[in-house]
Formats: C-alpha cells, sequence, structure tokens
C-alpha cells in the first residue's frame, strides 16, 4: 500500500470530515435529547445526581442538593430531578443534607459553564431545564468530544504509516466506541477518555518533536484529570510517570506538577463540599470508634449518657435509634441532626462509633431487598468475568475492534521503537490491573456500571485501546483478506454503538436481546 503523498489522498481532509460527521451527529441528538417523560433532558440518575449539584451551586451556592429532590414537572407526581446516586450526611449547618454522591470536582467545573450562560441567557437550568440544560450539554460535551477525537487520531497518524491504517483507525476513533453514545448525556467517562488522549497524543508527540515543559504540564494536568474522572486510572496516571522516568526523565516535573494541581483541586472540592477528604462514595462503612458499652442493646438513657460523657450530646437531648441497612447496626439519631452506629459485638458488649455510611439513609435504594437488575450484583466472578468481557455487558462482544487489541499487545515483541513497545506494555499492564479491580469488587459493586450501554468503567481506555490495535491495522492493510476482516469488525462495532444513541442510560442490547430469548430474567 502506497503511503498518502504517493496516492495523493488528501488525509487530513479525510480526519476533518469523520470528525464533522461525528461532532455533527452529537450534536443532533444533543439538540433533541430529552428525558421519557418529556420535561428534562436528564437521561437517568446518574446524570441528574451530577445536574443537581451544578443548579445548586450556581443558584443556591451550596453543594446540597435538597431543594431539588422534590421539584415538580409536568406531571405533578413526577420528581423530574429525583435521582438514587445521592449521599446523606451532616452539612456545615449542622443539619443532614442530601449530596450528590459524584465527585465534586467535575460538576464545579461545569457549574462555572452554567454560571456563563445563566448570566447570558438570564435564565435558571431549574426553571428552564430542557432549553438551557442542552445548552450546558453542548458547551461541554461537544468540546470534550473533539479534543478526545483530535488527540488521538494525531497520536495514531504518528505511529501508522498505511493510509488504509490511518483511514480505518480514524473511523474507529470517531464511530466505532461507545463514546458517542455518552456524549449525549452528563458522565464522566467522556472527560476521562479525551484526557487519556492528551496523554497519549503529547508522549507520542515527543517521541517526534523536541516538547518542551508547558506540553509535560498539560499532559500532568490530563493525567491527573483523568483519575480524578476515573478513580481507578490512578494506576494508568502512575504509570505514566514511570514511563516518562524510563524515557524522558526531564519531563517527569512538570508531569508531576500537573498531576499535583488536579490532585489539590480533587481533595479541595471535595473538602468544601462534604468536610471530608474522600470522595462521597467511599463513605460506606462503619466510622470512628467513640466509646464501649458494657451492654448488648443498652437503653436510650444509657446512650444519652455515653454521648454525654463524650460532650456529643446533652441531658435535654432527644435520643432516637432505629434500624440500619447493616444488621447488626442500629442507627442513632440526636436531637434530629446527629447520626451514630451502635455496633453490637457477639461477646455481650456494643460500640458507638461516628456515623460513616453516607449511603444509608430512610429510603436509600442501596439496601438489600430495594436494589434491582444488575444492580443487585453478579454473585458469581467467574460469570462476572465472562459478561464482561464476551457477555451482555461484554468489552470484546460490543465493541469487536477490541478483539484486535491483544494482537496488539504481542506488538511488545514487534521491531517498533522502544518507546512504543514500553507504551504498549504500560497500557496492557493497567489494563489487567483495573480489570482485576473490578473483578475483586464485593458483590454489590459487580454490577457492570449498572444500567449502561457497555461497561463503561473501562471506556476511558478508549484511545489507548485504539493505540493498541494500530499494529495490527497496520499488518492487515496489507492483505485482502485482513481488511475486509477490519471492516467487518468496524461495521460490527459501529452497528453496536449507533443502537445506543438514544443514550448511554440503557441495558446493551445484548443484554436485552438474551431477556427477549428468555436467557435472563426480566
Amino acid at each position: 500500500m502506497k503511503d498518502a503523498s504517493e496516492k495523493g489522498i488528501p488525509i487530513a481532509g479525510v480526519y476533518t470530515l469523520l470528525i464533522v460527521i461525528a461532532l455533527s451527529v452529537v450534536s443532533g441528538r444533543i439538540a433533541t435529547v430529552i428525558s421519557r417523560e418529556g420535561d428534562t433532558p436528564f437521561l437517568s440518575a446518574n446524570d441528574r445526581s451530577r445536574w443537581c449539584t451544578i443548579a445548586a451551586l450556581v443558584e443556591n451556592g451550596t453543594y446540597q442538593i435538597d431543594p431539588f429532590l422534590e421539584r415538580r414537572g409536568i406531571k405533578q407526581n413526577r420528581r423530574p430531578w429525583a435521582t438514587i446516586d445521592l449521599v446523606r450526611h451532616r452539612g456545615r449547618d449542622g443539619q443532614l443534607h442530601y449530596y450528590s454522591s459524584k465527585p465534586p470536582l467535575l460538576p464545579t467545573i461545569y457549574a462555572g459553564v452554567y454560571w456563563c450562560v445563566s448570566r447570558t441567557m438570564g435564565m435558571w437550568l431549574s426553571d428552564h431545564p430542557i432549553y438551557v440544560g442542552r445548552v450546558i450539554l453542548w458547551l461541554v460535551n461537544v468540546p470534550t468530544l473533539l479534543v478526545f477525537l483530535l488527540c488521538t487520531i494525531l497520536a495514531l497518524d504518528r505511529v501508522t504509516h498505511s493510509v488504509w491504517a490511518k483511514c480505518f483507525l480514524a473511523a474507529s476513533v470517531c464511530f466505532g466506541t461507545m463514546l458517542l453514545p455518552f456524549s449525549v448525556a452528563l458522565n464522566n467517562h467522556l472527560p476521562a477518555a479525551a484526557s487519556a488522549a492528551v496523554v497519549l497524543f503529547i508522549f507520542v508527540r515527543s517521541l517526534q518533536v523536541p516538547t518542551g515543559h508547558r506540553w509535560w504540564l498539560l499532559a500532568g494536568l490530563a493525567g491527573g484529570f483523568t483519575a480524578a474522572n476515573e478513580l481507578p486510572a490512578l494506576s494508568m496516571t502512575v504509570f505514566w510517570g514511570g514511563l516518562l522516568l524510563l524515557v524522558q526523565r526531564r519531563a517527569l516535573p512538570a508531569y508531576s506538577a500537573g498531576v499535583l494541581v488536579v490532585a489539590a483541586a480533587f481533595f479541595a472540592t471535595n473538602w468544601i463540599a462534604h468536610q471530608s477528604l474522600r470522595p462521597p462514595y467511599t463513605h460506606r462503612g462503619d466510622g470512628a470508634l467513640i466509646t464501649t458499652l458494657d451492654q448488648a442493646e443498652p437503653t436510650d438513657d444509657q446512650l444519652r449518657s455515653a454521648l454525654v460523657a463524650e460532650d456529643l450530646a446533652s441531658e435535654q437531648s432527644q435520643i432516637e435509634t432505629g434500624p440500619s441497612r447493616d444488621p447488626r447496626r442500629t442507627r442513632v439519631v440526636v436531637d434530629g441532626k446527629q447520626q451514630f452506629g451502635l455496633i453490637r459485638n457477639a461477646d455481650g458488649v456494643s460500640q458507638l462509633r461516628h456515623w460513616d455510611d453516607w449511603y444509608d439513609y430512610p429510603s436509600s435504594y442501596w439496601v438489600d431487598g430495594k436494589r434491582r437488575g444488575v444492580d443487585v450484583g453478579e454473585p458469581s466472578r467467574l460469570v462476572y468475568f465472562a459478561n464482561m468481557t464476551v457477555g451482555h455487558y461484554g468489552i470484546f462482544s460490543l465493541t469487536p475492534i477490541w478483539l484486535l487489541m491483544p494482537i496488539g499487545f504481542l506488538g511488545l515483541l514487534s521491531s517498533r521503537s522502544t518507546e512504543l513497545r514500553l507504551l504498549l506494555a504500560v497500557i496492557a499492564l493497567a489494563t489487567v490491573v483495573c480489570a482485576v479491580f473490578y473483578l475483586l469488587r464485593p458483590e454489590i459493586d459487580r454490577n457492570y456500571g449498572g444500567v449502561s450501554v457497555c461497561f463503561r468503567w473501562m471506556l476511558w481506555f478508549a484511545p489507548l485501546w485504539l493505540f493498541a490495535i494500530a499494529g495490527p491495522a497496520e499488518w492487515l492493510s496489507d492483505r485482502p483478506w485482513g481488511r475486509w476482516l477490519a471492516y467487518v469488525l468496524l461495521a460490527a462495532s459501529v452497528t453496536s454503538m449507533s443502537i445506543s444513541l438514544d443514550g448511554p442510560w440503557q441495558s446493551p442490547w445484548l443484554y436485552r436481546f438474551w431477556q427477549y430469548l428468555g436467557w435472563l430474567a426480566p
């Protein structure tokens, strides 16, 4: 296959055309995106959780989302802002409040966009959710998608020579992954993938063009932002640092500085929102020990005495007790605003602890008996692994172009440059680390990412896996049967993606098909 200059093919024009089409498809979907009930552009509890935070920050100056949860829509019995992705804990005012369970950094950034929109248009999101919501969604998602598309394509262009491979990979970037469906709703996966693409491009570019500290600072900001949006991606952030230590040591200080800036912002927004450095979704257990009681079932007076002794209540305080989602734990509420946990031990004594299970609150969805479908969790790790790879949520079954990825990792033994072989090794290692991380999660967390069109927790790998398939695509381009095989894989991936363009928060088409066949319970 002759290269682009020999054939006279304007490859930059092909790239531009594909990117314009992809952005236009997403823009059209955003322009018409609407909830099932027709009163908001919010498609699920997942994105509603972030929308609540964005609105609360700009309209009320707080991360507390209580007022939005009860707002009524077109139908009076409908609460279009309600979400199950929330936590409850004591706020700065001493009262119990609801908050989004999502890390607050990304919604805080998006709230800045909303602030500009509200000042320009003179409209509140809560009053005009469809109109203002679509404007904000376009302003944050389309530029982010553009960054992903542009950086990934430019990185792949630098490591491929065949025109056919370049075009195949560019088409795969634009239409072969599940990122387009995720571009029509507010989520953390699109910015994570875009950030990973930025680091990939800067690293690949540095192998051919002298790269200054500003570029590496940008790479650090992008690497840190990837981890801020996908916590397990912290492994790749660290691996990028290790890779630079091996091949671009002078870049490491600037890269590290960028990561530290994002880390500071991540922990600062967590502290401002929750008075905790830990993200809200990590608060799911028992808090620090207050005292030990000799009774397995202490009375309210005994509880009062213990709390008064620790200066956590007064003699006049009202003490209420009730069940929690943990059978061994009793909820203790003081004056309706402070919570503690009474843990019964088998030896006839009990422990009084601070409350740290933010998912345990009245009407919580995250208790046994209320969770439904995939949210119940998969008991078998073997079944979970099968479904997350080749099953109904399968990485390979829903996006068949990823079948070339393991072959690409064999490029570790190819004649490519040492730096590129090391990069492939790092991507392979991060893939295994993250897959094992999700596989070893407790049963309640083995839910495939909930109701979504794919195994979304590893979607941020898209630019890195596309880099991994560049080698196989180049090899297939020289063989007629290889090109036809690639066409089939790309066609199947694009078909799978297009089925999901209604929005990311629906079960994968394979899951729904298996339900239709009766293989899965409805």
